[in-house]
């Protein structure tokens, strides 16, 4: 029984995370449980269970006798946000340099054709599945779990943040730098990586900055 409940608690995490990023469940807006719990159609104890991990990795609060707020989408925080992203994404890619396998290099090869052309399609959706999977692959190839667990509620952060200012990016320019890194992964290139891990971050700091102003 335990292990079922912590299936259902991963699987209410997982579907609240979902909505959050994709803004179905609005920066700002208050929520019920019971409004929560009917949206992902699971009962109240695992939902509260994921909520609390929400809470913890700042995409809720919860705020007691009246509901679970949405944070908003903090400028400022993000920028602090993408600087401990660098540090784990630096880490994260250049171990996965060192101990891709040959099957994971083919993988990166295939995922950097198919994200370049869906940018040049303005294909946001394709864009998106595969920058997900870039992330999972990556995650597998470093064998480093502590610096994955570290990093994974920091990407559910940036990809609500891409879901509200998508429109104002430049998906070709993601695009390209998302193919430096997966190229360099894929040649074995530790240095590679490592630079085009902190041109997609300083990038991603330099048009936080401007959708200051939007």
């Amino acid at each position: 029984m335990k292990e079922e409940y912590l299936r259902l608690t991963d699987k209410a995490y997982a579907l609240l995370e979902d909505k959050i990023v994709s803004l179905e469940l609005v920066p700002g807006q208050l929520y019920s449980e019971a409004e929560l719990s009917a949206i992902i159609a699971l009962g109240r104890t695992p939902m509260r269970e994921a909520l609390l991990r929400l809470a913890k990795e700042k995409l809720v609060e919860m705020i007691p006798r009246r509901g679970v707020r949405i944070c908003e989408i903090d400028l400022t925080n993000h920028i602090a946000l993408l600087e401990t992203r660098k540090a784990l994404d630096v880490l994260i890619a250049t171990r996965a340099a060192k101990r891709v396998s040959q099957q994971q290099k083919d993988t990166l090869k295939e995922y950097s054709e198919i994200m370049l052309q869906a940018a040049a399609n303005n294909d946001v959706e394709t864009y998106l599945d595969i920058d997900g999977k870039l992330d999972l692959l990556l995650a597998q190839a470093c064998k480093n779990d502590f610096a994955v667990e570290a990093v994974a509620h920091l990407y559910a952060h940036c990809k609500r943040f891409w879901s509200y200012y998508h429109e104002h990016a430049d998906i070709d320019l993601f695009a390209r730098q998302h193919a430096d890194l997966m190229l360099a992964v894929a040649g074995s290139n530790e240095k590679m990586a490592k630079e085009a891990v902190v041109n997609i971050i300083d990038h991603q700091v330099d048009f936080t900055r401007l959708a200051l102003d939007l």
